[in-house]
């Protein structure tokens, strides 16, 4: 028996050495240490063993079921061991490659334009404002001079919310909002989205931006308006940039106009970005209606103004000679990339 245990030992060992995975090191620690194990089956023979050597044939079962846990261990420790090191050597990193580009973000071009035209502004002594895009009725349309049955009130061109509440049409509430909690004199631009139920092609969108200037002071007049007016076109397009003033009517300004600016496609002579016309309407502007300013509590004896509302994704075209306005909207990279 004990030459028996001794080959146990040494035919484990053999075995052990040669194991690759756990999956094999666990097959021989049942072929030898399991219920049915070659180890086991010595132990349960010990009832053959005369009773004065049993002692000794006990101890040395126990001496090689020791050495052979033992060796069990240091071979899974092994295996584990090797097992780390093959996982290492397949997942090395060569700090030394260069890292993939990675491409980084950077302005829509038209919070580029904004930033231009609030630095232009800023610059000559303005400050911003912010009003609701979801605004009440009266700041959208009663305190600007237009009334219930007024025109620019058709649900075909504003969105409804309720009957009071709409998505506002303009950044003009904002001189309301302004004029009603500050007064003269008043020197601001509101720049923010606006809404207008307008099919889109490639001069319209029914979301789009408005910039809103409002100057309120003693002794203001037209002809302020317009050398701001000029002054703000040349700074943003160049000192070549021709505009002209056009007779208009808004609710809240008289008398009124609208600025165009020669057309940046075709020079003046007429394409179909500007209709055949040769020229390009930016903005809208006039002096403060009377009406307007006695609703917010400003005499109008004492005090004049005027205001102008500039379309952004207009003035980004012509900063940028592109002609469609739908460009700004869809997000296609190789547009934006551009700029």
């Amino acid at each position: 028996m004990k030459q028996q245990l001794e080959a146990i030992l040494s035919n484990a060992k053999n075995e052990l050495s040669q194991t690759q995975n756990a999956r094999e090191l666990d097959a021989v620690r049942v072929k030898y240490l399991g219920k049915k194990g070659e180890l086991t089956a010595i132990l349960k023979g010990m009832k053959n063993v005369a009773p004065e050597e049993r002692p000794v044939i006990g101890q040395l079962v126990n001496d090689v079921r020791a050495e052979l846990e033992k060796a069990l261990e240091k071979q899974a420790e092994k295996l584990e061991q090797s097992a780390l090191e093959e996982k290492l050597k397949s997942e090395t990193l060569d700090v030394t490659m260069p890292s993939e580009e990675i491409t980084l973000g950077h302005k829509h071009p038209l919070s580029i334009v904004l930033d231009e035209i609030k630095d232009i502004f800023i610059g000559l002594g303005f400050q911003v404002a912010e009003g609701p895009e979801v605004e009440y009725d009266h700041y959208n349309f009663e305190a600007l001079n237009i009334p219930k049955d007024h025109p620019a009130r058709d649900t075909q061109d504003t969105f409804y919310i309720s009957d009071n509440v709409v998505l506002r049409t303009q950044t003009s509430p904002v001189q309301v909002r302004v004029m009603e909690n500050q007064k003269p004199p008043i020197r601001i631009i509101a720049p923010g989205r606006v809404f207008r139920s307008d099919a889109v092609d490639a001069t319209h969108s029914p979301l789009f931006h408005q910039i809103e200037g409002l100057v309120v002071d003693k002794n203001i007049t037209m002809s302020d308006l317009k050398g701001i007016l000029e002054l703000f076109a040349k700074r943003l397009y160049g000192e070549d940039t021709v505009v002209r003033f056009r007779p208009h009517h808004f609710p809240f300004t008289e008398p009124s106009a609208e600025m165009d600016i020669q057309c940046y496609q075709c020079h003046g002579e007429g394409c179909r970005l500007c209709k055949g016309e040769g020229w390009i309407e930016i903005l809208g502007c006039g002096m403060v209606h009377p009406k307007v300013l006695e609703t917010c509590n400003i005499d109008p004896e004492v005090y004049s103004g005027y205001a102008f509302g500039i379309g952004l994704e207009r003035t980004v075209m012509g900063r940028f000679k592109i002609d469609d306005i739908r460009l700004f909207y869809e997000n296609d990279v190789r547009f934006l990339h551009q700029f």
